[in-house]
């Protein structure tokens, strides 16, 4: 009996989701920094084997919105408590925050398997462990509880394995030879903007978008023109960089991160443009792959 299935992966921002998909699917799919809200788009991580295809979705983080971008991101979160076989619901055990009521009260009335993962163990002693673990259990009874830490790989090899169990009977809904539904340039995109998330501060990285206009593999070189898009020229001349060595060291980065991820050498330009006020323009959004 062959097995398949859709593993929606939701939560609040900076539960550690990307990384957990990750660790699932022992490759990274999803760039992953320590800032909130780094997920921007739905993701899927497809994983084959003679028994079962496996289809996990990595999800932005749900959050309050504060321009159309957080709108965008909640509709996919809102899509992947509906559309999905097995649920996993990320939670970070060491956030403060006490506020789950908007994805809770959805999730009480889904009827697939719901599965509430307790993330960021390596950050709590055992006291709390067991104390939020028994509010979960009662807040859901339609739900199991299990406890990771993605971020040190602890538990998610058997939490992996009981995903399997729960998979329900299905067909091949991608190729064998697939492991993902995005593009070479969506991956050149992500990369670029995850070196944005760890090199510039406040609102540069929220404010920044990456799109590649040129993508061509000649001779075993992949050769790749990118623009970052920013919203103002004083956040162009920050990422730029005096004498352009910011900008520099970021290309530096990414090109050195392309290499691993085509594993082939990588020629790599990077421009940074603006587009004023993009975040509010809806035909920017959808050039930018906000649908």
């Amino acid at each position: 009996m062959f097995k398949s299935g859709f593993v929606n992966i939701i939560g609040y921002p900076n539960a550690g989701k990307s990384t957990l998909i990750n660790c699932l699917l022992n490759d990274k799919l999803s760039i992953i920094t320590e800032k909130a809200q780094t997920t921007r788009h739905k993701i899927l991580g497809i994983e084959n084997t003679d028994d079962y295809q496996l289809i996990f979705t990595d999800n932005p983080g749900f959050t309050k919105p504060a321009n159309i971008v957080h709108e965008y991101m909640n509709k996919k979160v809102k899509e992947s408590i509906t559309d999905g076989d097995i649920i996993l619901y990320v939670v970070d055990l060491s956030s403060k925050s006490t506020n789950y009521d908007n994805l809770n009260d959805k999730l009480k009335k889904i009827k697939v398997p719901l599965i509430i993962v307790l993330n960021k163990i390596d950050k709590v002693d055992q006291q709390i462990l067991e104390d939020v673990s028994k509010s979960w259990s009662k807040e859901f009874n339609n739900a199991e509880i299990w406890t990771v830490s993605a971020l040190k790989n602890f538990n998610v090899e058997n939490l992996k394995e009981r995903i399997i169990k729960l998979l329900p009977q299905g067909p091949k809904y991608f190729p064998e030879e697939q492991w993902t539904d995005k593009s070479e340039r969506f991956f050149v995109n992500e990369i670029i903007r995850e070196k944005i998330f760890k090199n510039f501060k406040e609102e540069i990285p929220y404010s920044s978008e990456v799109i590649t206009e040129k993508f061509k593999y000649r001779n075993k070189i992949f050769r790749i023109s990118s623009s970052i898009i920013v919203e103002r020229n004083s956040q162009k001349a920050i990422i730029i960089g005096n004498k352009g060595l910011s900008l520099k060291n970021l290309a530096t980065q990414s090109r050195i991160e392309l290499e691993k991820f085509f594993n082939q050498k990588v020629f790599l330009e990077i421009n940074v443009k603006v587009v004023k006020d993009w975040r509010k323009k809806i035909h920017q959004l959808k050039n930018f792959g906000y649908n």
